[in-house]
């Protein structure tokens, strides 16, 4: 869904005649909503039940689904994407915290390995099915066929999935601090959005300061959403999630800026972007299975810092990106941050997730959920503001093709040197093995 959406951006922004900046809200409106629920539905999964919370994720996601393909207005589409992010939430909040309740350490990360690679055998589908399903049948037609999938899995869920798990079983929520979380969450999100704007601005201190009161209101709750005793006194557990939020800030909008670059500069259609975008998915679907089986044996530090190496690489060749830029040179990119993404994913998963009790496996998952996402909206939030200092609010149409240009040559330069940093909090997070 996410990197088939990506494909049909250009296809969505003419029919609603959208702006730069209000395209961006389309994915982003998803990753906002799962951004700020996943924490506490993560929690809520450890009280009740993981299966229940990922069954009942998987209907909303599926009911978002069938609103977005029934969109009429710029607005609808947005609210639906939300209402997806929120079943979104639901998901990546349990999913993981199964797995790693089902499978012990020594072959934890060989299971998180292949679950990472299901998820990048969907984004190498992504691309050339969304491309194709736009092509031929309209945008609509990619939400539309979520609709009989999610029933499908809703049903093999509950026909299959055996058990439940609910290590936490008789904790209260913290209802307060959710709330604190939420709101902190949104005004970080929106406010960034907003910038240059004294909104934005206003938004985004309002967001910090909101941080602050939620990290001391945690350290007193009776039942705190977040332990954060994990980020104080757990090493491993602090800097993976780190690593994972300089990760996702660096490398997401990736997609985004060369579904626009390849169509609008390159010519080619939702179909031939597509499949030229497959070639970052293939290899971390590829290599995933391996960087997980790779760090049951060594410390997975190492694994996901070279992987985030490799990451860095692929992103300085894409800052050099022109009109006459060759198209192996930037499948090689891609290639690269393939690799780079194998690497990194499932071995720092791993790390998070053997850090941690089993009765805080759901909150773990949520956390590297949401570092996961809140990097993903920061990765597009700096996009949104290079367009809104380099272009202004307008279409992407040929005469700002050279401003359009350089802000995506700026946006990966930018990623460049924040994946460089992100390299250290890697290696520094220590040893999951003693």
């Amino acid at each position: 869904m996410g990197s088939a959406v990506n494909v049909a951006l250009p296809s969505i922004g003419k029919e609603f005649a959208m702006d730069a900046v209000l395209l961006s809200w389309v994915p982003t409106a998803y990753l906002l909503a799962a951004a700020i629920l996943v924490v506490p539905f993560g929690r809520v999964a450890d009280m009740m039940g993981r299966k229940k919370v990922f069954a009942f994720g998987m209907s909303v996601f599926t009911a978002g689904s069938l609103l977005s393909a029934l969109s009429v207005s710029a607005t609808m589409l947005v609210v639906a994407r939300a209402l997806q992010g929120v079943g979104g939430a639901m998901i990546f909040g349990t999913g993981v915290a199964i797995l790693t309740s089902v499978f012990p350490p020594h072959e934890r990360g060989r299971a998180l390995g292949i679950n990472v690679a299901a998820v990048y055998v969907g984004l190498s589908v992504g691309p050339f099915a969304g491309g194709f399903l736009t092509e031929q049948l309209g945008w609509r037609s990619i939400f539309a066929m979520m609709v009989p999938l999610g029933v499908l899995m809703v049903i093999i869920l509950l026909w299959k999935l055996k058990g439940e798990w609910a290590d936490a079983k008789g904790a209260k929520l913290d209802v307060p601090g959710t709330m604190l979380y939420s709101t902190t969450l949104v005004a970080i999100m929106y406010g960034f959005s907003q910038l240059p704007h004294a909104l934005g601005a206003s938004l985004l201190a309002g967001g910090i300061l909101g941080l602050l009161l939620f990290v001391r209101w945690e350290r007193k709750a009776e039942s705190p959403l977040v332990n954060m005793d994990l980020f104080r006194y757990n090493r491993v557990f602090a800097f993976s999630n780190l690593a994972a939020l300089i990760n996702y800030s660096a490398t997401f909008a990736v997609g985004f800026l060369l579904s626009l670059y390849l169509q609008y500069i390159k010519g080619f259609n939702p179909q031939q972007a597509g499949l030229v975008l497959v070639a970052q998915a293939a290899v971390m679907a590829g290599g995933s299975p391996f960087a997980g089986r790779l760090s049951d044996r060594m410390e997975p530090r190492i694994v996901a810092s070279a992987g985030m190496g490799f990451i860095v690489v692929g992103l300085s060749f894409l800052a050099f990106l022109s009109e006459t830029t060759p198209l192996w040179m930037i499948i090689a990119a891609l290639v690269l941050l393939g690799v780079g993404f194998a690497l990194f994913s499932s071995p720092n998963t791993n790390a998070v997730m053997s850090s941690v009790e089993r009765s805080s496996y759901g909150v773990a998952a949520g956390t590297v959920a949401t570092m996961r996402m809140t990097g993903q909206m920061f990765s597009l939030g700096i996009v949104m503001l290079i367009f809104a200092l380099g272009m202004g609010r307008v279409q992407i149409v040929p005469e700002y093709y050279g401003q359009f240009l350089l802000s995506v040559r700026i946006a990966f330069g930018i990623f460049a040197v924040l994946c460089f940093g992100g390299v250290f909090a890697s290696l520094a997070r220590g040893t999951v093995r003693r």
